[in-house]
């Protein structure tokens, strides 16, 4: 009798442990990395990150650093990142959101149910930065196919992300200054995430099994 109750206990210790253990990997997921200006820095802290991110690249063609350094302007890496509010009668008064932009990404309700629907992904979270990364990845392949613009130009591609393939087509962003200069940063940045990642993609590339005896 004892010992059946032994073996119960180890079992439902064994759940716990996997049950908190499990929480605590979800919570260091939702964090954002320390160091968002090196994108070495953020793959390191969180390798799955870095697999997503080569995934992306495999399946859509397009350079880890341009999605990345998108959505470092967008949401600096927060999961559940939101516009500003906005406000009415003299502005003190909140009225909802200035958008339904909405995490790692900041992707429109519109647009993200356009994704879910044309890559048959239904589950598809805002807050997952799997499904972000993704979401990138076909919408930079998108904007390829329908403006013309390469995959590896993040300063065009991100004023496609902000207004809309058809607002670009426009040229909506020439009476926008302050959107021009953002894409502007938004493709340096992606410049010096694409020096940096050229020093750790290797390492990073390795499997845990490799690491551990290297």
């Amino acid at each position: 009798m004892q010992q059946k109750f032994k073996k119960k206990y180890q079992i439902l210790k064994i759940i716990l442990i996997t049950m908190a253990s499990t929480l605590f990997l979800a919570a260091c997921t939702a964090t954002p990395p320390q160091n968002i200006s090196n994108i070495c820095d953020i793959f390191t802290e969180k390798r799955d990150w870095f697999e997503t991110a080569t995934d992306m690249k495999e399946k859509w063609g397009v350079p880890i650093h341009v999605p990345m350094a998108m959505m470092y302007q967008e949401s600096s890496f927060k999961a559940k990142a939101r516009p500003p509010k906005d406000y009415f009668f003299f502005g003190l008064i909140p009225w909802g959101r200035v958008s339904s932009a909405y995490g790692y990404s900041q992707a429109k309700t519109p647009t993200w149910d356009d994704y879910k629907r044309e890559t048959d992904n239904s589950w598809a979270e805002r807050t997952d930065f799997s499904d972000a990364m993704d979401f990138m990845g076909w919408f930079i392949n998108k904007t390829n196919a329908i403006n013309g613009i390469s995959k590896w130009d993040a300063e065009l591609q991100y004023l496609n992300y902000h207004e809309g393939w058809g607002g670009y087509s426009r040229g909506s962003y020439n009476h926008k200054a302050w959107l021009k200069d953002v894409a502007k940063i938004v493709h340096s940045r992606s410049l010096n995430y694409a020096t940096q990642l050229k020093t750790c993609e290797e390492e990073l590339s390795k499997g845990w099994f490799w690491r551990l005896f290297s």
